[in-house]
């Protein structure tokens, strides 16, 4: 983007262009709308790509607009205040001599914002909601990741259901990113040893409020052309190149951080795509002249390790071979041999047989968390053998349950109305659990009124989207009439939303399609379901799973109530979290970790339909949503499946159905929004970000930087 081109008047536009800071205020959103709303739309929501393309008489027209001016100075200020020294906010005012450093933080993906598509689903999503907290409440935070020009996949769906695969190459010209140059002028940060190949590693920085992303790049001219695609794309079925993407996350991006100056007093993983990070800052200090045992304590007294994955076939493993090939020179310059340096990768006592990150990851952290209550006890039981001589209660994983940051999520309707009942600083305060009892005074009418206008917004928004593929993809008009085309916005609206894979058990409301063609097809009480998500393209079952409700959605007998809408994103996903009635989220027990979607419903007002599991096991109270059957585990998994779904159409047909449509004279449906306001009131202090970073602060961040 040429910035040359913005009259000097609104001169700060780019600036605020390239921080990611505007995509959760209310305000900068709308000033770029104000713009050119045509091509804010056209440009994805992406006004680095909106101020490229926006022609030199528009801007001298806004430049002389008051009252575009008078909103831009507004917005200027509200941005000058938040990216200001961090002396008034709550970590300054808690703990204000806490860190000498930055926290860094490692991860493997983050979701900010559809401009910038490096990420696959929740993990990055709770990776970009943590660098957004940490700009609002003042931690100094540096997170680190890979740049993937490819990102992940673009999603359609053939006329047979079947899923098809789309890569994009980013435009970098038109993406919330500058590159790193090193003060020579060149591109290579640092270097990592790949068997053969010495690596260049470049970064580009992204800025996200005060938060800053460095995401590293292997695409230099430095790089042998095969090397030169090792970041190419997230999550890889290659084993070789997803361990050769990790050495680099990992090493590259310690590296990095150093040359760029850059010296964390905390370092936090992300999964244990990451866990290599500590292998570096090991090497470093002992080329320092530390000895091993001493460094591998000092790394580990300052190491957060957050584990996401419940069952053993999620974690990330490789064959000892492999590693060999990879770190076969490294593990001298720890000071150890290879027999001890492939044990810190394996839980038993025997020889190694493989190389688990999760398990090098947890030995080198002296800071273990699960992200719910409930999956801190899994965790603990899984990683019993690791510490045999304590009790399982006992084992060193604790819990910092996941949270969803509140002003990227909250949608812009309720934002006002929230604004209007609860105070103009509401947002500043909504960690407080007795700001929510005046969502209890909010009139009914108000609050209903609001959840209908979001819902048609989702339906036109859905829409739109049909059209676009129809008209640029010259696609069969049934299969519009299978992904929306036919939605009704006054109809009680559910949505499966989620990556599509078998424990999160998708196709659970299709047990009985006879019932469920009843439920959904009644004359005077309909109901229709919206699925979207993405399966992993080398997941043929999970493919399979995602044809069989698209197989459903184009018979005619369900009447247009069953969609599939491709191409589930963050841009769609604030679209169905804020305009669904209900979040449906039904996995096998004890194979969801948090599940976070589920939150941004709940502070929208949408109610939850889940299984006691992950964090609605302990956000559930009885009166916010609904349970799906029991928390006890079953013996088989029909077993489960089957009392699931008898559960499910009970609710539906019982309960959830005639409260919806059990309304006054005026159309308000006053049970129904009762049960609204009080997800609202148990969901947002609970289950938002800054609860969580504040809980990272206090029980790991504070231990961590704790002197021995």
């Amino acid at each position: 983007m040429d910035s040359n081109r913005i009259p000097e008047r609104i001169g700060r536009l780019g600036e605020l262009a390239y921080n990611l800071w505007w995509s959760w205020n209310d305000q900068a959103r709308k000033l770029f709308r104000a713009l050119d709303y045509p091509l804010w739309k056209e440009s994805g929501h992406n006004p680095v790509s909106q101020l490229s393309w926006s022609s030199p008489e528009r801007l001298a027209q806004a430049a002389a607009d008051p009252a575009f001016l008078s909103l831009y100075d507004s917005v200027l200020a509200a941005y000058d205040e938040a990216m200001s020294p961090v002396d008034h906010t709550w970590l300054h005012s808690n703990y204000p001599n806490l860190l000498t450093g930055p926290v860094a933080y490692f991860s493997m993906e983050y979701a900010i914002h559809n401009s910038l598509p490096i990420y696959a689903g929740g993990l990055g999503v709770l990776a970009g909601d943590i660098c957004k907290e940490a700009s609002d409440i003042g931690l100094p935070m540096v997170a680190v990741g890979f740049m993937f020009p490819q990102g992940y996949f673009h999603q359609h769906i053939s006329v047979s259901g079947w899923q098809e695969e789309e890569y994009q190459d980013l435009n970098f010209d038109e993406a919330p990113i500058n590159q790193i140059h090193s003060p020579g002028g060149g591109v290579v940060l640092a270097r990592v040893k790949l068997g053969d190949v010495d690596l260049a590693v470049g970064a580009w920085h992204v800025k996200v409020g005060r938060t800053d992303i460095y995401l590293l790049d292997t695409h230099l001219d430095e790089n042998p052309e095969p090397y030169q695609q090792l970041s190419a794309r997230l999550y890889v079925s290659d084993r070789e190149l997803r361990l050769r993407q990790e050495i680099v996350l990992g090493i590259g991006g310690v590296r990095v951080l150093r040359a760029l100056g850059i010296n964390p007093s905390v370092w936090h993983a992300n999964e244990g795509h990451t866990a290599f990070m500590t292998l570096e800052r090991i090497r470093e200090k002992v080329a320092e002249g530390m000895s091993y045992p001493k460094a591998q304590r000092e790394v580990r007294r300052t190491t957060v390790f957050t584990t996401h994955t419940p069952v053993m076939a999620g974690h990330d493993i490789f064959a000892i071979e492999l590693v060999e090939k990879y770190f076969c020179g490294y593990w001298e310059q720890l000071g150890i041999d290879c027999r001890e340096f492939l044990k810190l990768g394996w839980e038993g006592s025997s020889e190694p047989q493989n190389y688990n990150m999760t398990v090098l990851a947890l030995k080198m952290a002296d800071q273990r968390n699960a992200v719910s209550q409930l999956h801190g006890r899994v965790a603990r039981k899984m990683w019993h053998g690791l510490w045999p001589d304590v009790a399982e209660e006992q084992v060193p994983i604790s819990q910092v349950t996941n949270g969803v940051h509140v002003p990227s999520w909250v949608s812009p309707e309720l934002n006002r109305l929230l604004a209007k009942h609860l105070g103009e600083d509401w947002l500043a305060r909504h960690d407080a659990p007795n700001l929510w009892e005046k969502v209890l005074e909010i009139p009914d009418e108000a609050l209903w009124a609001i959840c209908q206008r979001l819902r048609r917004k989702l339906v036109g928004a859905i829409r739109e989207r049909m059209r676009t593929r129809w008209l640029e993809d010259d696609v069969p008009w049934t299969h519009m009439l299978m992904t929306g085309a036919l939605l009704d916005p006054e109809v009680l609206t559910i949505a499966f939303a989620r990556r599509f894979t078998e424990y999160k058990r998708p196709v659970l409301i299709l047990q009985d399609i006879e019932r469920l063609k009843r439920i959904v097809t009644s004359n005077w009480h309909p109901v229709q379901i919206i699925f979207a998500g993405k399966s992993h393209p080398a997941d043929l079952a999970s493919k399979s799973l995602l044809q069989q409700v698209y197989k459903i959605a184009a018979d005619r007998e369900f009447q247009g109530r069953i969609v599939f809408v491709e191409d589930y994103d963050m841009h769609l996903a604030r679209y169905l979290v804020q305009g669904v009635d209900v979040w449906l989220n039904v996995p096998r027990r004890l194979q969801e970790a948090s599940g976070s979607s589920g939150m941004k419903a709940g502070l929208n007002g949408v109610l939850n339909l889940s299984v006691l599991d992950g964090w609605w096991r302990e956000g559930y109270n009885g009166s916010n949503g609904w349970a799906v059957g029991s928390p006890d585990i079953y013996t088989t998994p029909q077993e489960e499946d089957e009392s699931d779904a008898e559960a499910l159409y009970r609710l539906l047909e019982e309960k959830i159905v005639p409260l919806y449509y059990d309304r006054d004279v005026h159309g308000i449906p006053h049970r129904w929004v009762a049960m609204v306001k009080e997800t609202m009131r148990s969901v947002m202090p609970a289950f938002c970000a800054r609860r969580m970073m504040k809980d990272y602060i206090e029980k790991l961040y504070c231990p961590a930087v704790k002197k021995p």
